[in-house]
C-alpha cells in the first residue's frame, strides 16, 4: 500500500478535505493521528476508519493554542514514537468577517493568522522533531488559489496563504538535508463546507456563470481528488519533490 506504516498526522483532519485524506491514508496503510478542534467530528472519523479495519486516533488540538498542539505531539510520541508525516491541512475562511485590510478588524485579522498561519508554525515546530527521530518524513502544508493570485476581501486569509506557500520553501530548504521533503497544495473550487461559505452562501456569487467561465474543466474539484494529491506526496513515490507549490484547482488560476 501507498503509506504502508507511515504514521501522519492531519490537522482538522475530520471533515471536508482533511477528512477525506484521514480515510484514504488509513485505506493506504498509514497509522492516522487526526488532530481536530471538532472532537465530535474528529472521533467520528477514526471511529470510521476503525470499523473497516483501519488505524486511527483522534486527539482533540486546537492549532491556534501553542500549549494544546505541543501537548498532541508529545501524546503522539507516546503512542507511536515518531512521526513520518504531517499534513498541515487546518485552516478556517470567515468570509463574514475578512475584508480589505482598511475595513478588516484587529481580532478579525488575528484570528485568521492564528488559525492558518501560526497553526502551522507550531505544529512544525513541535512535528519536526519527532520526524528527525524517525530519520526522515514529509510535510504538507495547504495554502489556497488566494495565496498564488490575487483575491479582494479576505486580506487576512490571503495574507496566511500567500505565506504558507513561501514558508513551504524555506522549510524545504532548511529540512532537506534531515530527509525531511516539504511540499505545498494550493486547493481551489473543492466542493466543501469553506466553498459554501466563502462563495456559495453569497447571493452575488452565479454558481453556473463561475463554472461556465470561470473554471476550465466545467466543474468543482471533490476534498477525495486533493486526498490523493497530498497521499502522493507523503508517499515514497514522490521522494524527489521538496519545495513544491502544487495547484489543485483544475487549472482556474491560469485562466
Amino acid at each position: 500500500m501507498l503509506l504502508n506504516g507511515k504514521v501522519i498526522a492531519i490537522t482538522g483532519g475530520g471533515a471536508g478535505i482533511g477528512g477525506s485524506a484521514s480515510r484514504l491514508f488509513a485505506k493506504e496503510g498509514a497509522r492516522v493521528v487526526i488532530l481536530e478542534v471538532n472532537a465530535e467530528a474528529g472521533e467520528r472519523t477514526a471511529a470510521e476508519i476503525r470499523a473497516v479495519g483501519g488505524d486511527a486516533v483522534c486527539i482533540r488540538t486546537d492549532v491556534s493554542d501553542p500549549d494544546s498542539v505541543r501537548e498532541a505531539f508529545e501524546k503522539i510520541d507516546r503512542l507511536c514514537g515518531c512521526l513520518d508525516g504531517l499534513y498541515n491541512n487546518a485552516g478556517v475562511f470567515l468570509g463574514k468577517y475578512d475584508n480589505r485590510v482598511t475595513e478588516l478588524s484587529l481580532e478579525t485579522w488575528e484570528k485568521i493568522l492564528r488559525i492558518n498561519l501560526f497553526g502551522v508554525f507550531y505544529c512544525c515546530k513541535y512535528g519536526i522533531p519527532l520526524m528527525k527521530k524517525a530519520g526522515g518524513g514529509a510535510i504538507v502544508l495547504t495554502s489556497s488559489s488566494a495565496g498564488v493570485i490575487g483575491i479582494p476581501d479576505c486580506d487576512a486569509y490571503t495574507a496566511a496563504k500567500g505565506a504558507a506557500v513561501a514558508l513551504t520553501r524555506s522549510l524545504a530548504v532548511e529540512y532537506g538535508p534531515d530527509g525531511i521533503r516539504t511540499n505545498c497544495i494550493a486547493p481551489a473550487a473543492i466542493r466543501t463546507e469553506m466553498v459554501k461559505e466563502s462563495n456559495l452562501n453569497d447571493p452575488k456569487f452565479d454558481e453556473q456563470a463561475f463554472l461556465d467561465h470561470g473554471t476550465p474543466l466545467r466543474r468543482w474539484g471533490t476534498p477525495e481528488e486533493v486526498a490523493e494529491l497530498a497521499a502522493f506526496l507523503f508517499s515514497d513515490r514522490a521522494s524527489y519533490l521538496n519545495g513544491a507549490i502544487i495547484r489543485a484547482d483544475g487549472g482556474i488560476t491560469v485562466m
